[in-house]
């Protein structure tokens, strides 16, 4: 399999309409990217394959959408108010500005990434490693100060500090408060959990490795509840879980690790963390976090509240607040995972190179494509097959150029399947099924080619 650098994949995914600068025709924002319509439904069909994994097919979980913008109070009771911050450093000579703890990761290729140093140690670091400005190459650094990422705005038309509300920074806190309200309404008993996929905004120091780090993104979070005591049993369940999604829906296995958080890193509620990370272009990062939270999140929202989150567990007829097990995944960063497990370049016996996008089929913005053999003899037959397997199926219908070429368009952009519609599929009702993958082909009826292609489609 051919590799890819992060500049030709951003440059690809442009090309064939995966995703764009946002704003790009008054000269683009900083950081934030538009999906076009192979994008869109890439990153749909990646949150459709966590649903139906950690909610629709998962007898303990069940599902949530709240709102954006929350009471003010949320936030002061989770923390993020007074301590959602990152270590802010300046570049003295270029006046660049970072992160101090991302300066670490990147010097050390991820294998040091700071978390849980104090202000001090990663002054102290930065100096005794000789870690320069990337800018400029300067080692001369401003004292580190903390830097706040919530983003701010206010509701309603008087902006004061009555109306101020913020943007949510992460989803897990809209589960949280709540907590008592799903356990009511379903009735669950411990264990259960809470699955949530939307967006988050974080104002982020320095964005970038292209859609890895962004300020607006998009989370499927899962926050299970259980009772003290076997936390620890169900995040190694969790754990496990998660690299067994990844694998199943096509990320490569050999550039995934597990990244156990020493008691150093931790944080201060949770008894247990590992990082699943994927070895990107620029080195390992955080794909995919588990953390075992304890009851922290809950007691928080209890003593700030005052109203009262505790579960009467029906066995033991005890009250007590339920520890929690979180695994939080970013979408951009698992599609980011996918298309760099999935881009492929090969030669055939001609030196000509066929780029392929080996995507599982069902992550696949479309899963077939119809394409007529002579336009003029075989255009309606195809769009009548068109339209048929469109009821199931994302598909899509393609005239222009020869067959060869048109092959090859769907191989780049991963569709599965290509249909060929020629002079038997008009006389006899059969049609040519090419294989993306393999490039082999089968003969089947029109009637076969529905089942066929969701026989593909399982994980």
């Amino acid at each position: 399999m051919q590799k890819i650098t992060l500049e030709g994949l951003v440059s690809f995914l442009k090309e064939q309409g995966f995703v764009f600068q946002g704003s790009e025709i008054y000269g683009g924002l900083a950081n934030a990217w538009d999906y076009g319509p192979l994008g869109v439904e890439l990153k749909k069909n990646i949150k459709d394959a966590w649903w139906k994994k950690f909610v629709q097919n998962n007898r303990y979980n069940v599902g949530l959408d709240s709102a954006l913008l929350m009471n003010k109070e949320v936030w002061v009771a989770s923390g993020h108010i007074g301590s959602f911050s990152d270590p802010l450093v300046d570049c003295k000579k270029c006046h660049s500005r970072f992160r101090a703890d991302k300066l670490i990761e990147d010097f050390t290729h991820g294998a040091l990434t700071g978390d849980g140093m104090s202000n001090q140690e990663l002054t102290q670091y930065l100096k005794d490693n000789n870690v320069v400005c990337p800018t400029c190459g300067a080692l001369d650094y401003t004292d580190i100060r903390q830097f706040n990422l919530m983003f701010k705005t206010h509701m309603g038309v008087v902006e004061d500090a009555k109306a101020e509300v913020y943007l949510r920074p992460e989803t897990a806190q809209g589960i949280f408060v709540n907590f008592k309200n799903i356990q009511r309404t379903t009735r669950r008993k411990l264990p259960f959990g809470v699955g949530q996929i939307g967006k988050s905004f974080r104002n982020e120091i320095t964005p970038g490795n292209f859609i890895f780090r962004t300020r607006e993104f998009e989370q499927m979070e899962l926050e299970f509840f259980c009772k003290p005591g076997t936390e620890l049993e169900w995040f190694s369940y969790w754990r496990k879980y998660c690299m067994d999604f990844l694998v199943s829906i096509g990320v490569d296995k050999d550039k995934l690790r597990y990244r156990d958080h020493d008691q150093k890193e931790l944080s201060f509620y949770s008894n247990a963390t590992t990082d699943i990370e994927f070895d990107f272009p620029w080195g390992f990062g955080e794909l995919w976090g588990i953390a075992s939270r304890t009851n922290y999140d809950l007691n928080a929202h209890q003593n700030h509240s005052k109203q009262n989150l505790e579960y009467l567990d029906p066995e033991t007829n005890e009250k007590y607040l339920p520890y929690v097990v979180e695994p939080s995944v970013g979408v951009e960063r698992m599609m980011l995972s996918v298309l760099f497990s999935a881009y492929d370049e090969e030669k055939d016996d001609k030196g000509q190179v066929r780029t392929v996008l080996r995507l599982h089929p069902a992550l696949a913005p479309y899963k077939v494509a119809v394409l007529p053999l002579i336009k003029k003899n075989h255009a309606d037959k195809a769009l009548e097959i068109f339209d048929l397997l469109s009821e199931r199926f994302q598909a899509v219908y393609d005239e222009t150029a020869n067959i060869g070429k048109r092959y090859r368009r769907q191989d780049a952009i991963g569709t599965p399947f290509a249909i060929c519609v020629d002079d038997n599929t008009v006389n006899e009702g059969t049609v040519t099924v090419r294989d993306r993958d393999t490039m082999s082909q089968v003969t089947l009826k029109i009637e076969e080619v529905i089942p066929y292609i969701e026989s593909k489609l399982k994980f």
